[in-house]
């Protein structure tokens, strides 16, 4: 039913209808921003690129031929331009396997998809989820822009195989291959930083 009415909202769009188009920034602002903070881990950056994927795919929406669902296209839009924003920034180094690890001066997790659940009154328990919290977000960072994509994708957004290909437009194999690396990566990254803690 949504597929059908985005559809007609997209239609109604190249026809020159802005409110369609308000419609469909309504209905996927927060999955935009959603995919924007996994990839950029600033709240500021991740609304900034959000905003930036809504006017390119306003600009282009002549462009969407339909052989995708509206959303697809618009999160390979977002995903794109956040990898952009990722190169351009002076904040990483290259480490090996050309990943890059990015290390922003203000990192802001909130509204992150990775904060820990509220535990009660237990302070150790809510200690230890607040630093295993910290350790994923600093391995998030650590990947490469392409290999944090799909994590994000996967693990945070919930998309299939077949979805993730059309986002970075390669075969299912390559997705495949790309997600076993960055969580083989983000496992050793997560035991260097648990063995260090414990020596």
């Amino acid at each position: 039913m949504k597929e059908e009415t985005d559809s007609r909202l997209v239609g109604a769009c190249k026809d020159g209808d802005t409110q369609a188009f308000e419609l469909l920034v309504k209905r996927y602002q927060r999955k935009v921003y959603a995919v924007a903070l996994g990839m950029l881990h600033n709240s500021e950056d991740a609304k900034d690129a959000a905003q930036d994927a809504f006017v390119k795919a306003y600009r282009y929406i002549g462009n969407f031929r339909g052989t995708s669902s509206f959303y697809t296209w618009l999160y390979r839009i977002t995903v794109n331009l956040c990898i952009d924003r990722l190169r351009k920034s002076s904040r990483y180094i290259h480490v090996e396997y050309d990943d890059r690890l990015k290390r922003p001066d203000n990192v802001d997790h909130k509204g992150s998809d990775l904060k820990p659940s509220t535990l009660g009154t237990n302070p150790s328990r809510s200690m230890m989820r607040r630093e295993l919290k910290e350790r994923i977000q600093l391995g998030l960072e650590s990947l490469s822009d392409k290999h944090r994509a799909v994590i994000v994708m996967r693990e945070l957004q919930g998309l299939s195989y077949a979805e993730m290909a059309k986002v970075m437009k390669c075969s299912k194999g390559t997705i495949m291959s790309r997600l076993f690396h960055a969580r083989k990566k983000l496992q050793e990254i997560l035991a260097d930083s648990l063995e260090e803690n414990e020596g």
